[in-house]
């Protein structure tokens, strides 16, 4: 079978394709985030991934159905009861998520826990309720400085958020508060998926700006992941992006930082073309999820869309033979849906290598996101253990 020393999974957060069989149970029947943004805009300019067979999994307005021999693709199915950050990532690395991450998103956070984080950090709590991270600071920024308190927010995540000033607060202090969150956040009714904190800058609300030093308190996957195999065996694990807050370090043998998708892309281009080990290489572009998706704004998404699409190609072209490369999602975040959260929808497997002869639409949709993880495994002659899900999609192996 065809063997590959790289495999770029490349998770455009936040893009789905469509209904699935569950979207009615979350709310979402009818949502379609790459569809409506289409219709919304007029059609999306997506050269290369239409190239690639994009038009094949939804009728996306500017797309069209095209030979592909160079690329595979394909529709998955979330199995896991969810529709968040870490449990789309998880199951693509082989986790089957039962019990969903407690969410706080409609009524912020209950008065116990509030009460018993301002009794053990000392300090006092404001906000608490989800909100926009550059938006609240306008809102709460000044009081925060002033009172030296800590701002609490979430949002459709399971996420608990604290945001302080380093000047006033101290990154240090607020990284202690975080670590106490995380410890309080253990127990089960009020287990969120992780606690972050936000340090930000600044003079007034006009000024407020977060910094660099965002701090990620996750949770560990439950059990080892497919990561976890590739790294106890020696390959190179490679995450850009968030991909190693999602997972708590847990099977990373290196992580890049991002500042936005763009950057995100130039980062993983630079390792294409560096060409120096043998492995996973795993990223993560936010941008659409957190800055468009949420904030419902079709425009920008479309147009994030198609800046992914001209450096698509660019990260085509660093390729090589030997190089396989997944374009996939991890839920849907539908701008033109009520409401700002996520919407539980299929995702696009765009699944490309410069080897690749026959390369088709595949009509039968993936179960399960695992199958990602699986086929990396597959290629790496390493047994799946047995508690995580997953097929390995073999027609990408089957190419002479």
């Amino acid at each position: 079978m065809k063997e590959y020393k790289r495999i770029f999974v490349i998770v455009l957060d936040s893009v789905g394709c469509g209904s699935e069989p569950r979207s009615g149970e979350f709310g979402d029947e009818g949502a379609n985030t790459l569809c409506h943004i289409a219709d919304y805009v007029g059609g999306l300019n997506l050269v290369h991934m239409n190239a690639l067979g994009l038009g094949d999994l939804a009728p996306i307005k500017g797309t069209s159905i095209v030979n592909h021999p160079q690329s595979y693709s394909v529709r998955a199915i979330e199995r896991s009861n969810g529709k968040d950050t870490m449990t789309g990532h998880w199951e693509m690395m082989g986790i089957n998520t039962i019990h969903p991450f407690v969410t706080f998103f409609d009524n912020g956070f209950p008065k116990e826990l509030i009460d018993e984080l301002e009794e053990k950090t000392g300090h006092k709590v404001i906000g608490n309720y989800a909100a926009s991270g550059t938006e609240i600071l306008k809102q709460l920024g000044e009081e925060q400085k002033r009172d030296n308190s800590l701002i609490v927010y979430t949002s459709s995540d399971s996420v608990l958020q604290i945001a302080a000033h380093e000047e006033t607060t101290g990154v240090e202090e607020l990284y202690r508060c975080c670590e106490i969150a995380r410890e309080m956040c253990m127990k089960p009714e009020w287990m969120v998926g992780r606690i972050i904190a936000r340090p930000f800058v600044g003079d007034n609300k006009d000024n407020f700006k977060r910094t660099p030093n965002r701090h990620d308190y996750a949770l560990s996957p439950s059990i080892p992941t497919v990561m976890n195999v590739l790294a106890d065996h020696g390959y190179t694990v490679s995450c850009v992006g968030k991909i190693s807050d999602i997972f708590n370090g847990a099977g990373v043998t290196q992580s890049v930082k991002t500042l936005s998708n763009i950057d995100g892309m130039e980062k993983t281009i630079a390792q294409a073309k560096a060409n120096d080990y043998t492995g996973l290489c795993f990223v993560n572009l936010v941008e659409f999820d957190s800055e468009y998706g949420h904030r419902r704004n079709p425009v920008g998404y479309a147009k994030a869309l198609e800046d992914f699409d001209k450096q698509l190609i660019e990260l085509m072209e660093s390729l090589n033979d030997d190089d396989l490369l997944i374009v996939t999602a991890d839920h849907g975040n539908d701008p033109t849906w009520s409401g700002t959260d996520h919407t539980r929808e299929k995702v696009p497997n765009l699944i490309y290598s410069p080897c690749f002869k026959h390369g088709k639409y595949l009509e039968k949709e993936r179960d399960t996101y695992a199958d990602i993880g699986a086929t990396v495994l597959y290629n790496f002659h390493l047994e799946k253990p047995v508690n995580l899900l997953g097929t390995p999609i073999k027609e990408v192996f089957e190419e002479e």
